[in-house]
């Protein structure tokens, strides 16, 4: 692992600045204390050209670990963006295209250098390593979780109930994601209060494949216009 150049007395008080949960809190805090240079992990779904309000509570968060001496990892999801997130999500997504996904993903990071050091961020897209990705693969990486411990989740869990459908491409989504943590070997995921079972089977899948598993830090949703649903692009 390598360390920061100089340790930062105050890292710790700012990298946590607005977080609503930490897992783990005392492993990560020391792990900033002790000067660790950490993969910072942060995806994005380009589901839309414009990266939107709620973008940048997590995007000044990663800016922040930027400026305490950790790597920035943005993970643009070219895979997952044309699932859908379903993650809070009453119904099925619609499902985009390819061309759309790319047309999308275009202007993401012109926008995000307006926050992030762009000389010291790893971009990478999600195409990379499922692109090669052969079936026996996808199999292998499908039979590292179960389908109640999927269903379990609030979102699912709720659909079932009310007789709403759930996709199986769905259930992929969260693995997906997972398995990102694990291409680029990530110490720390973040995200909004919304991705925390997402970045919890991204603990789970790193363990999976013999990696130590992730922290990770939640930050706030922006409400949308309407006062109930979170900020969104892909909610209009």
């Amino acid at each position: 692992m390598k360390k920061r150049q100089n340790l930062d007395h105050g890292a710790w008080d700012a990298v946590s600045t607005g977080a609503v949960e930490i897992i783990n809190r005392e492993h990560l805090k020391s792990r900033i204390e002790r000067g660790d240079r950490l993969r910072v992990k942060l995806g994005l779904d380009p589901t839309r050209p414009d990266i939107h309000l709620g973008h940048t509570v997590v995007l000044r968060a990663l800016r922040r670990y930027q400026e305490h001496g950790n790597q920035a990892v943005l993970i643009i999801g070219d895979w997952t963006a044309r699932i859908g997130d379903p993650s809070g999500q009453n119904v099925t997504r619609p499902q985009l295209t390819k061309d759309e996904v790319d047309a999308a993903a275009k202007t993401y990071l012109d926008q995000a250098w307006k926050i992030l050091d762009k000389g010291d961020t790893e971009v990478r897209y999600q195409s990379e390593w499922f692109d090669p990705m052969r079936l026996t693969d996808v199999v292998q990486l499908n039979s590292r979780y179960t389908v109640a411990r999927m269903l379990a989740r609030e979102d699912f869990a709720k659909r079932t109930k009310e007789g709403r459908p759930v996709g199986l491409h769905e259930l992929l989504y969260p693995l997906l994601q997972a398995y990102d943590s694990v291409a680029v070997k990530s110490d720390l995921e973040l995200g909004g209060t919304d991705q925390t079972f997402n970045l919890l089977v991204g603990r789970d899948i790193q363990e999976a494949y013999r990696q130590p598993p992730q922290d990770i830090q939640t930050m706030p949703l922006l409400e949308g216009l309407d006062g109930v649903q979170k900020m969104s692009k892909s909610l209009d």
